[in-house]
């Protein structure tokens, strides 16, 4: 008996290791963060990002309470978002400076440490499902441009025209870029899961940034900055300026805060938001889910659009912060 004592003493002292709040299944959405509020947002665009990002939630909620996996439901609830052209992903890619669209999308589970990722892709319809069939067909993690189309159409991913991607909201957004004006800096998507086996996905797509140039790739793709996930610990999925993310090794970073130091999920979450990422000058922000299913949802721009649900039947679905 003393023996058991000492274990739950010892236990409750170290940090992290504290009594935590468990879910047999939690899911997190994000649709980018940036300047997001009621004067940047119209009514009618902010009520149809509400609806689409509802429809999402249902999916992936349903999903995961009826047993399905969290990389099934990573991949399902993304395909959602890359489908509407409300979000800057898919559809709603923005364009480079040449005018064309290039698309990023990576996908992680925590199960394994698998990973699949595409990169500066131009006629892949839904980059989320080409990023799952090279983590699971390949022996690869990254491909990118033609050849990622290729090994794509070989495993039968939807392959479409690229002016499927052509969207009057984004080319004017260029323009406006163009001649240097203010746009929207919001719209990458990503999602985070736990599933009833215990087992943490975590999927992130985009259009990378306006007026990008050069073959410039941000952090989407990059496992470990824009996304990542280890049963271990947690799952991960970023918004924001890139090459910080890329820098500061975003998602990993809240991962070994979490693993190592024994910081709660929200606590690994706003030290490196608001902390790390902040002080050096790079806006964005994360959604994650532990391996308990407690999620933190943190930016440092003026909002983020995200949705959530667990298991006990909490959700949510934010717009804007007020």
């Amino acid at each position: 008996m003393k023996k058991y004592i000492l274990i739950l003493i010892v236990l409750s002292i170290i940090p992290g290791i504290k009594a935590q709040e468990s879910y047999k299944y939690s899911i997190v959405i994000h649709g980018g963060a940036g300047n997001i509020s009621p004067e940047n947002i119209s009514q009618e665009r902010a009520t149809a990002i509400e609806l689409k990002l509802s429809e999402a939630l249902e999916t992936g909620s349903n999903m995961l309470s009826s047993g399905s996996s969290s990389i099934d439901a990573v991949e399902a609830v993304i395909r959602i978002l890359e489908d509407s052209p409300l979000f800057n992903a898919g559809k709603g890619a923005v364009f480079n400076h040449e005018g064309k669209n290039e698309l990023d999308a990576s996908i992680m589970e925590g199960k394994t440490l698998n990973a699949g990722g595409v990169t500066g892709v131009g006629d892949i319809k839904n980059p989320i499902s080409a990023a799952r069939m090279v983590m699971e067909k390949s022996p690869h993690v990254l491909m990118m441009g033609e050849g990622a189309s290729k090994f794509a159409t070989e495993y039968g991913i939807e392959i479409v025209d690229s002016s499927y991607f052509h969207t009057e909201k984004r080319w004017n957004d260029l323009q406006r870029q163009l001649e240097r004006e203010e746009v929207e800096k919001y719209g990458t998507v990503g999602c985070v899961a736990l599933d009833s086996e215990g087992n943490l996905a975590a999927g992130t797509s985009t259009g990378g940034m306006t007026n990008k140039k050069y073959g410039r790739i941000g952090d989407s793709p990059i496992i470990g900055a824009g996304n990542y996930a280890n049963n271990l610990s947690c799952a991960v999925s970023g918004t924001g300026h890139g090459e910080f993310f890329m820098r500061y090794t975003v998602g990993h970073d809240i991962s070994a805060l979490i693993q190592y130091k024994g910081l709660s999920v929200v606590e690994a979450a706003k030290e490196v938001v608001h902390n790390k990422l902040k002080n050096a000058g790079g806006k964005g922000g994360v959604i994650c889910v532990d391996r308990y299913g407690n999620i933190a949802m943190e930016f440092n721009t003026s909002g983020m659009l995200r949705a959530w649900a667990n298991s006990k039947g909490e959700k949510a679905v934010i717009i804007f912060d007020d």
